[in-house]
C-alpha cells in the first residue's frame, strides 16, 4: 500500500522551486512540522533574508517578512521585541549568514533574543552563481576560487555553531544533517525543540542545516550527498552545542 504523507497546514499548498536535489524543501517540511505539532502556526513570524532562502516566504503559511542581506536576525529582534506574544524565527543561508550577517548573527545571539534561528550551510553561495562562502571548505572549487579555497591566504571556514557556542546566552544551539533518512529525523526532534524554546521564551536557539547545493557544486544530487558527507561532515561535525534545559533540569 503506497503511503502519502501529508501535508503540513503550516506549509502552503505550493510546488517547491527549489533546484532539483536542493534540500531546501526538507528544512521547509520540518519546520513546518514542528509548528503544527507546537500549534503555533498562527503566533508565528519568520524572516527571509536574500539568497535562496528568500523564497521561504513563499511557502510557509504563517506570516513572513523579508530583510535585507544578512539583516534578518535583526529585523526579527524588533518584531520579537514588538510582539513578545509572537514565536519568530529566521530562515537563512551561509552566505547570508556568515559572511554580510556575521554582526547581526552575533550579536542577536550575545543579547539572548527569544528568536530560532534555521541556519542552512551547504558550503557556498547559492542564488548568486556560486560564489565561495565564509563556509567553503579548504581546497573547494567555486565561481570565485576556481584553483580551490587557499585556507593561507583567504581563511579557514567559519563554524558558526562553534562561534555562537562561545557566547554566554544563546539557550541551545546544535548542528544537524539533511543527508539520509535517519539523519533527517533527528534533524526533526532538534527543530521541534528550538521551537519548544522559543515557544517557551527560554531564550535565542539555533539550527545549523548540513545540506547541498548540486547546482552550484556541479555534483548529481545523489551523488552531492556523497560529497558531503564525506567531506563537509569531517569539517562542520554533527552536536549539540549548547543545550541549557540539560543544565537547568538536571539532564532532562
Amino acid at each position: 500500500m503506497q503511503v502519502i504523507a501529508q501535508r503540513p497546514k503550516s506549509l502552503r499548498d505550493i510546488p517547491f522551486t527549489y533546484c532539483p536535489g536542493c534540500l531546501h524543501g526538507v528544512a521547509h517540511r520540518l519546520i513546518a512540522e514542528s509548528m503544527d505539532e507546537l500549534d503555533i502556526r498562527n503566533k508565528t513570524m519568520g524572516v527571509a533574508p536574500v539568497g535562496c532562502s528568500v523564497f521561504a516566504y513563499k511557502f510557509f503559511d504563517c506570516d513572513m517578512a523579508q530583510a535585507a542581506h544578512g539583516r534578518a536576525p535583526a529585523v526579527a529582534t524588533g518584531m520579537k521585541r514588538s510582539r513578545p506574544d509572537m514565536c519568530v524565527f529566521t530562515y537563512q543561508g551561509d552566505g547570508d549568514l556568515a559572511a554580510i550577517g556575521t554582526a547581526e548573527i552575533v550579536h542577536a545571539a550575545n543579547r539572548g533574543e527569544n528568536i530560532t534561528v534555521f541556519f542552512v550551510n551547504n558550503a557556498i553561495y547559492g542564488m548568486t552563481g556560486g560564489q565561495m562562502a565564509p563556509t567553503t571548505l579548504p581546497g573547494m572549487k567555486t565561481s570565485t576560487s576556481p584553483y580551490g579555497r587557499d585556507a593561507d591566504d583567504i581563511g579557514y571556514p567559519i563554524k558558526a555553531s562553534e562561534l555562537l557556542a562561545t557566547l554566554e546566552a544563546p539557550y541551545y544551539i546544535e548542528r544537524v544533517s539533511l543527508l539520509s533518512p535517519q539523519e533527517i529525523l533527528k534533524a526533526k526532534k532538534c527543530v521541534h525543540s528550538a521551537l519548544k524554546y522559543n515557544k517557551e521564551k527560554r531564550g535565542f536557539t539555533f539550527i545549523e542545516f548540513i545540506s547541498t547545493c548540486p547546482t552550484n557544486w556541479g555534483i548529481e544530487p545523489i551523488k552531492s550527498r556523497d560529497w558531503a558527507r564525506e567531506n563537509m561532515l569531517k569539517f562542520f561535525e554533527i552536536g549539540c552545542f549548547r543545550d541549557k534545559s540539560k543544565t537547568v533540569e538536571g539532564g532532562k
